[in-house]
């Protein structure tokens, strides 16, 4: 039987490559931050094998992210047995497999560091509008960031629901990464409003833009802002894969060679026939 441990001269060669298309990749992202989670299937049967693909894009279109251990600081699967790592090898897309749990799976993916910088004050100002981030720009106006050109740094916190048909399950769980969007009642259940909550650092973000569209119609897009409990509520009118997003920003720390740092909430899940 043949081994899928990698060579280590394989993995090297993985890597480099990795760290090429790495560069590529976030000069063709600037202003494509939506991250997401899309397994192959979001109610796969207990025991199934489910490929994950990430991807990073704009209104589901995206490239593939694919499975470089570098890039993540935290990659699970959460059911009621526990946590467990999702798997796969160097340059894997799909960027792993998980054995879906019976009730309710967690795929969770908390990203490293990156960073991207824009050349003028004028360009950074589009993109905080862009992103409904008008008291970042309230901030940029009264001179907290320098001249010319800015570095911003940014992670990605990113979940998708699974659900076994035959299982009744919590509506989501908690993984407890930095910025967290987190369904308060499962988008899987009966019809009516879904509210979600928005915590940032373990406590309600109030007054950020929440982002939800469709993949089969992803212009056509639900917003709402968070209330002082970091609360909002949406009714889906179709089914199908949803993207719920969100994203805060604050000014970077010293030392970190960025003026600005963000931080990029997304969970998706897939509402199911007649669940308005």
């Amino acid at each position: 039987m043949l081994s899928r441990k990698p060579r280590q001269s394989t993995v090297k060669i993985v890597r480099r490559l990795a760290a090429l298309f790495c560069s590529a990749f976030l000069v063709t992202t600037v202003h494509a931050h939506d991250f997401w989670i899309e397994p192959e299937s979001f109610r796969p049967a207990t025991g199934q094998k489910v490929p994950v693909h990430l991807y990073v894009g704009m209104d589901f279109k995206g490239e593939p992210v694919p499975y470089i251990p570098e890039w993540f600081e935290r990659y699970v699967q959460v059911s009621a047995q526990g946590e467990t790592p999702v798997a796969g090898l160097p340059g894997d897309d799909p960027a792993g497999a998980v054995s879906a749990a019976a009730g309710l799976n967690v795929i969770g993916y908390r990203s490293a560091r990156f960073s991207v910088s824009f050349d003028t004050a004028e360009e950074f100002e589009k993109y905080l509008i862009k992103e409904g981030l008008e008291r970042n720009l309230a901030l940029l106006k009264r001179g907290k960031s320098s001249p010319g050109k800015i570095t911003e740094n940014y992670y990605r916190c990113a979940k998708a629901l699974l659900v076994n048909s035959n299982a009744t399950t919590p509506a989501d769980r908690v993984l407890g990464f930095r910025i967290e969007l987190i369904a308060e009642k499962s988008p899987y259940a009966g019809p009516g409003p879904i509210p979600f909550r928005l915590l940032y650092e373990d406590r309600p973000l109030a007054g950020a833009l929440v982002v939800a569209f469709n993949k089969a119609a992803p212009l056509d897009k639900l917003r709402a802002r968070t209330d002082r409990d970091g609360r909002v509520m949406f009714t889906f009118p179709r089914p199908g894969i949803w993207l719920v997003t969100a994203v805060h920003m604050i000014p970077a720390p010293r030392g970190t060679g960025a003026q600005w740092e963000s931080i990029w909430a997304s969970l998706s899940f897939e509402r199911p026939e007649g669940k308005p």
